[in-house]
């Protein structure tokens, strides 16, 4: 939010340098996150001196020239002028070499000493466009014959100067979304400071009826979504250009001028807060005003020229026939004011706050009111605001106001009734504060104090502080004001130690992560909503269980994800298309479902590995990824975790073309393997990547009941033999694997696929596998004649069960 200082001392006389200043409110909660600066010329013609014409003769070269010398009180210049109107005795604004001067559109542009035609020239004679002070170009500025030589043009035209405030609004503070806001917190930290100020409103004494020509009726059918509803018309208004001071104000803080009835309304929105519209009263039918909402399914074409659709809750100012504007949000494309506008109905209202709020959300409209209304307003300011606007109305565009205020407000916004104790001051803050502090403090914050005894006090919270409510809030409040800095830090260290076990999830997290890191991974973190066209990329994923946004920003992120797949796949493709291939990423998350109404969360571990595994050098060929290099980093990492008894099956998520499955009993621990082609082309992906999901969940729950046995490195070697299997496709490593552990239980140690081939010269239907048995007696070492045997017995039920043959 943007906050002019200049606005900011029309409320407090305040001396202080704007860094000061900005310290200040950055101790009271509203937080300064940058200063501009805002001149009402660009550059505020600085080095622009007003200068008196000596000479002025035609130039010898050019017909159009004319060579001047002018006096700038410091030295007199020769100049080359091309305007038509220059002449001796003028008093003109004449730019010295240095000067920076701007174009409409905001460049820069430095005068320099140059030669034209052969006649030196040591500056420039402006016109108004030339200085930004108007829009002429036909010859140069003229000014009166009593302006002093020597005068800067900054000073003779009254440049506005002025700091402008970045303020990082929290949500709670809608008391501060104006400059009067800004100020009242102001006057209550200068006080604090031994600054008494005073807070300066704007009068409005002066409003008076002059007659009622023009009544306009008004009815509010939802008393509810508009507790207080305000209006007045004003006749014989002349629309046109705000004057200098009020588009000073608005440029000041980033708007544009409109006109001077629009720019009232804006005005008195960041002056005081209170958002206001006003209508076209010729365009209101029936001389009717209604509040109220609308069937579901209307239509109405807003300011911006959009037609929108409406929806059932969205409150509506109506005339007898159609709709007007939406309530607090956006007026409508028909009713606004044009130049053509002669009589207005000025508009100022308090609405619901989740109503607006919600309206703003379903038509995506972020307005000024809208930010206002849907934080909560001052209820009590909205009377005043409307005689406020309607005298500047009056000040700035004439007419008279021709009918009574009308003011509904059936049921008035109370203030909050709050009981605060010392002690608990004291504990919250953790240092005692004066008592007399605490309710000067409460009194430059407009919280009245209505009692006072030896433990506490009772309070009432003005309405427009609707984030005050509860004693918390009230000793948030002091302190702020008070400042956190002055709260003394403690000498006493105090420390604890948290009885934490090794297997908390944070703990594995960076176990296992620090590894993946080791290995050249990096760790992503993707967004949790996604789009819920992915569940089409498997059977297995079904739309009934997706978490879908009420309120989605897009459909690309209406859902929670139900995978985490796609979210990485979305980052390989980011990354393939900026010429990054070799990629090896890890990510922690979580995935969401919805069962029949019940939701639920998992946790998850994913790996993505694509491209080479190594960067390209000249001291070693590429090599690409694997299933094998994938397969060894999901061991490792289970490894690390101490899970290395697992149970191997193939992968049954129709998201792999090929892959593998490691449980433990019940649990399924992972799932890897080579991600299909449909899933790949969906996003734009033509390399192969392999992919491994672990239920972490499951991870920690094997992590922690697993006992850790140390056992002396046996003494008598490993053996390793190899069978080339030619078998059907529909075979599976898991049914091999179970085999050969029927087969040898005690002997067989490990079996382990390591080559699998599809493809010319074999038969159709068939697939080779290539698998290898390590063999390993603690006792004793093994005999060529004892594996033998045992390969035997695994080739011959391998061929009786299997139907294998060997290659």
């Amino acid at each position: 939010m943007k906050i002019s200082y200049n606005w900011i001392k029309q409320f407090l006389k305040i001396d202080w340098t704007r860094e000061q200043t900005s310290e200040l409110l950055t101790d009271l909660g509203l937080e300064v996150e940058g200063i501009d600066t805002y001149q009402s010329v660009k550059g505020g013609l600085e080095g622009v001196i007003i200068g008196e014409v000596l000479t002025c003769i035609p130039h010898e070269n050019a017909d159009k020239l004319k060579v001047t010398t002018v006096n700038i009180g410091t030295e007199t210049l020769q100049i080359v002028c091309g305007a038509p109107n220059v002449a001796v005795g003028q008093m003109v604004p004449v730019a010295t070499i240095g000067t920076t001067l701007y174009t409409e559109a905001g460049e820069a542009w430095t005068i320099k000493k140059g030669k034209i035609r052969g006649e030196e020239s040591h500056g420039m004679i402006c016109a108004e466009d030339e200085l930004n002070l108007g829009q002429s170009h036909e010859g140069i500025m003229v000014l009166p014959k009593d302006t002093l030589v020597g005068t800067p043009a900054s000073s003779l035209f009254n440049i506005e100067n002025d700091q402008v405030f970045e303020i990082g609004l929290t949500p709670n503070r809608a008391d501060a979304m104006s400059h009067f806001g800004v100020a009242r917190d102001l006057k209550a930290g200068f006080l604090h400071k031994d600054v008494n100020l005073e807070l300066i409103t704007p009068s409005v004494s002066a409003f008076n009826v002059n007659n009622r020509t023009l009544k306009i009726d008004v009815q509010v059918e939802d008393k509810a979504l508009a507790p207080r509803y305000c209006g007045v018309t004003i006749s014989g208004v002349k629309v046109g250009d705000s004057p200098a001071w009020i588009q000073h104000r608005l440029k000041a803080i980033g708007l544009s001028p409109k006109n001077n009835i629009v720019d009232i309304t804006n005005y008195v929105l960041h002056e005081l807060g209170q958002p206001l519209h006003a209508f076209d009263a010729h365009k209101i039918t029936g001389n009717k005003i209604e509040v109220k909402t609308l069937k579901k399914g209307t239509k109405f074409t807003t300011l911006d020229g959009i037609e929108r659709t409406l929806h059932e809750d969205d409150l509506m100012i109506c005339d007898a026939e159609k709709p007007l504007c939406i309530a607090g949000v956006f007026g409508g494309i028909h009713s606004g004011v044009t130049e053509n506008t002669v009589n207005i109905f000025l508009e100022s209202a308090y609405f619901n706050p989740v109503s607006v709020r919600k309206t703003a959300k379903r038509h995506a409209l972020n307005t000024d009111a809208s930010f206002r209304f849907e934080r909560g307003i001052d209820p009590n300011i909205t009377e005043y605001a409307l005689k406020r606007a309607a005298l500047l109305i009056q000040d700035i565009a004439g007419g008279e106001i021709t009918s009574d205020i009308f003011d509904a407000y059936p049921t008035k916004i109370e203030d909050f009734q709050v009981h605060i104790s010392f002690d608990k001051v004291t504990k919250l803050i953790g240092q005692e504060i004066p008592k007399e502090t605490i309710k000067s403090i409460l009194w430059s914050l407009e919280i009245k104090v209505n009692n006072v005894t030896e433990t506490g006090l009772g309070l009432t919270i003005p309405a427009y502080r609707n984030d005050v409510q509860r004693e918390a809030d009230v000793i948030e409040e002091i302190l702020r004001v008070y400042g956190y800095n002055n709260i003394e830090t403690t000498t006493k260290l105090n420390a604890s130690i948290s009885n934490a076990s090794k297997f908390e999830d944070y703990k594995l997290q960076n176990i296992v992560g620090n590894q993946f890191v080791a290995q050249g991974f990096y760790e992503i973190m993707a967004n949790s909503l996604t789009s819920p066209n992915y569940i089409a990329l498997s059977e297995q994923l079904k739309e009934e269980h997706n978490v879908s946004m009420l309120n989605p920003l897009s459909n690309d992120l209406s859902v929670m994800r139900q995978s985490l797949l796609f979210s990485g796949l979305e980052a390989i493709s980011y990354n393939i298309n900026r010429r990054k291939t070799d990629l090896k990423f890890f990510e922690f998350g979580k995935t969401y479902h919805d069962y029949n109404g019940t939701r639920e969360e998992y946790k998850h571990l994913t790996l993505f590995v694509t491209g080479n595994k190594l960067e390209e050098r000249w001291t070693a060929p590429s090599e690409n990824t694997s299933f094998f290099y994938l397969k060894g980093t999901v061991e490792s990492a289970l490894e690390r975790l101490g899970i290395s008894r697992f149970k191997t099956a193939s992968v049954k998520n129709d998201l792999f073309s090929e892959g593998l499955q490691l449980s433990q009993g019940k649990l399924v621990l992972v799932d890897f393997g080579i991600v299909k082609q449909k899933a790949l082309k969906h996003f734009g992906i033509s390399q192969e990547v392999f992919f491994a999901d672990f239920n972490w969940d499951n991870i920690i729950e094997v992590a922690k009941r697993n006992k850790i046995k140390f056992t002396p490195i046996p003494k008598y070697p490993e053996v390793r033999r190899d069978f080339a299997l030619l078998i059907n496709e529909t075979v599976t490593f898991d049914e091999i694997n179970t085999i050969a552990k029927q087969t040898e239980k005690q002997l067989l140690k490990n079996v382990t696929l390591f080559d699998v081939y599809q493809g010319k010269n074999l038969p159709a239907g068939k697939k080779s596998y290539a698998v290898s048995f390590t063999f390993q007696d603690e006792h004793k070492t093994l005999t060529d004649k004892a594996i033998d045997k045992v390969m035997h017995k695994l080739q011959s039920n391998f061929e009786n069960k299997l139907g294998a043959e060997l290659r």
